[in-house]
C-alpha cells in the first residue's frame, strides 16, 4: 500500500518509472521512494518555486517561434525525478553506442561506395533524393569515419516497460544544457534525496565534448582551437549554445567572427587574427557558407566549406548527416545496423508505415484513427498529428496531405508510453516520459548517463516536446 505522497498516485495501466509494474516491479527507486514518502506537499511545492525563481534567474529559457506573444518561456521543471537502474543504463547505452556506430558507417558508406544501396538494403532513392544528401560530401575523408559527433536518440518505454527508439537526431540535437542545469537545480533544492544513492554525474558533459571535438581535429594539429559557432541570440537554442561554450572553455562565436583566408579558418580578435581548427556548428547546412549553399545566408562563413574539403578545419557534426535521421530513413535502421554491425540492434524500433510504400500508405490511410501520421522532415513534434485525440476535422486534414505527397509522412501505432510521478496543484500524478540520451563520438563513443527526459504536463497528452507544451525533469543514473 502506497503512503504519504504517493496515497493518490495511481499509474493505471501504464508502465511506471517510479513502480514499475507488476511484473517488473522497480525496486531500485525504493530509498527514493521511502524518502519522497516522508516529505510534506507544501514543503515540496515550496522547493518547486524556489527551483522555478531559479530557472527564471538563470535565464534558462527556450523559444517558441509560433507564439507571437510569448516568445521566450522558462522551461518547466519537474521536481520528481525519473530514475534508471544500472542494468537498465547499460541496456541503453549499449544500444546508443551500437546505433550510432552503424549511423556513421552508414553515412560514410552513402558518400563513398554507396554499398548499401548497390545491394538494396536501403532504397537508393530515399537517400540520394533526400534533401539532406549533400552531393558536394561524396569522397571527403574524415577523421575516425566519425560524421555524427553529437547524437540524441530519442527513447521511449512501452507498456511492457521495453525501450524503443523513436527517432534519431543526428544534425545537431539540443537539450544537453537542460541535463546538466536540472541536475544544478536539484542538487541546490533536493540534498536530502540526492544524498549517498550512488548517483552518476552528468557535470563533465562539457570536458568530454571538447575532448571528442579534439579528437576529430585536422592531422597534425597538437592542441587544436575549438569554437562554437551559433546563429545567434534571436536562435530558440541561444541558451545553450552559451552554457556549452562556457563548459568546454572555449569562444562562442557567430559568422561575422570567423574569416577565411588561402582555405584556413581564423578568429577576428582584439588581438589579431587567431587560426580555427574545429567548429562545433549550431547551424544547419544551408547557412553554413553563402558561397556553397543558401548565397542569402548572413549567419555562415563565406569560404568555409572549402576550408572543410581541404582538411584545414572540421566540423561537427559533419555536412550532411540529416540524411540519417529522417524519418524514412530510421525506418530502415535496424536493417542498417545489421548490415554493417552483423548485429541484431539493442534498441529496437518502434513499428513504422512508410506512406512512400504502396502497403505503408495504404495501412496508414487505413487506420488513420490509429495511428500517430509524422512529416518526415519535422522536428520538435510540429505536424504531428495523433489519431486517437484528432478531431474528424482534423484527420480529414491529414489524409489529404499524405495523399498529395505520400512520401513525406509515416504512421506508427500509438505507443502506451511509460508515465512518472509528477507534481500538480495538490498531488503527485502519473505523466507520460521520454527519454533523449546523448553520444559523444571522436575516436570511440561516451554516452552521457541519464540524458534527458522530457516530459508531457497536460493530462493524458503524449506530447512531450516543449514547443507543444512538454517540460523536463532529471535524469537519475544509478551506480
Amino acid at each position: 500500500m502506497r503512503a504519504g505522497l504517493f496515497e493518490r498516485y495511481d499509474p493505471g495501466a501504464f508502465f511506471c518509472e517510479m513502480f514499475g509494474s507488476a511484473e517488473h516491479p522497480a525496486s531500485h527507486t525504493a530509498p527514493i521512494r521511502e524518502r519522497l514518502q516522508r516529505m510534506k506537499m507544501s514543503g515540496l511545492h515550496r522547493r518547486a518555486r524556489a527551483t522555478d525563481r531559479e530557472l527564471f534567474s538563470l535565464g534558462i529559457t527556450f523559444t517558441v517561434y509560433s507564439d507571437r506573444n510569448a516568445i521566450d518561456r522558462v522551461l518547466p521543471f519537474d521536481v520528481i525525478p525519473r530514475v534508471i537502474s544500472s542494468e537498465e543504463w547499460q541496456h541503453i547505452e549499449s544500444g546508443c553506442t551500437q546505433r550510432v556506430t552503424a549511423l556513421n558507417r552508414f553515412i560514410h558508406d552513402i558518400y563513398h561506395e554507396q554499398h548499401i544501396l548497390k545491394d538494396g538494403i536501403v532504397p537508393a532513392e530515399l537517400v540520394l533524393e533526400n534533401a539532406n544528401f549533400r552531393r558536394e560530401m561524396i569522397g571527403l575523408d574524415l577523421p575516425f569515419g566519425t560524421y555524427v559527433n553529437v547524437c540524441g536518440i530519442d527513447l521511449v518505454r512501452d507498456g511492457a516497460g521495453v525501450f524503443r527508439v523513436l527517432e534519431d537526431n543526428a544534425r545537431t540535437p539540443s537539450g544537453v544544457s537542460y541535463v546538466v542545469e536540472n541536475r544544478h537545480l536539484m542538487l541546490r533544492a533536493f540534498p536530502d534525496l540526492a544524498d549517498n544513492i550512488g548517483l552518476r554525474q552528468v557535470s563533465d558533459y562539457g570536458m568530454r565534448l571538447r575532448d571528442g571535438l579534439g579528437d576529430v581535429a585536422p592531422s597534425g594539429v597538437g592542441e587544436p582551437r575549438i569554437v562554437l559557432l551559433s546563429p545567434g541570440v534571436f536562435n530558440s537554442a541561444y541558451f545553450e549554445h552559451v552554457f556549452l561554450a562556457r563548459e568546454m572553455g572555449v569562444p562562442l562565436v557567430e559568422g561575422r567572427d570567423l574569416i577565411v583566408d588561402d582555405d584556413f579558418v581564423y578568429m577576428k580578435t582584439t588581438g589579431g587574427l587567431q587560426r580555427v581548427d574545429v567548429i562545433y556548428r549550431r547551424i544547419d547546412d544551408d547557412f553554413l557558407d553563402p558561397a556553397q549553399f543558401n548565397p542569402q545566408s548572413v549567419l555562415g562563413v563565406k569560404g568555409l566549406f572549402s576550408a572543410y574539403r581541404a582538411g584545414r578545419v572540421s566540423l561537427a557534426n559533419a555536412v550532411g548527416t540529416g540524411v540519417a535521421d529522417d524519418k524514412a530513413v530510421y525506418a530502415y535502421v535496424p536493417r542498417i545496423i545489421e548490415y554493417y554491425l552483423s548485429e541484431q540492434p539493442i534498441l529496437p524500433n518502434v513499428e513504422t508505415h512508410l506512406c512512400r510504400e504502396p502497403e505503408g500508405l495504404a495501412y496508414t490511410l487505413a487506420h488513420l484513427p490509429e495511428l500517430v501520421v509524422k512529416p518526415v522532415g519535422e522536428s520538435g513534434g510540429y505536424g504531428v498529428v495523433v489519431g486517437p485525440k484528432a478531431s474528424r476535422e482534423e484527420l480529414a486534414e491529414c489524409r489529404a496531405r499524405i495523399e498529395h505527397n505520400p512520401s513525406n509522412y509515416i504512421g506508427q501505432p500509438v505507443i502506451d508510453l511509460s508515465v512518472c510521478p509528477t507534481l500538480t496543484d495538490d498531488s503527485l500524478e502519473p505523466r507520460h516520459v521520454d527519454l533523449r540520451p546523448y553520444i559523444i563520438t571522436g575516436r570511440s563513443s561516451w554516452v552521457l548517463p541519464g540524458g534527458l527526459t522530457r516530459v508531457a504536463l497536460r493530462k493524458g497528452s503524449l506530447v512531450v516536446n516543449s514547443s507543444q507544451g512538454g517540460g523536463t525533469k532529471d535524469t537519475w543514473v544509478l551506480e
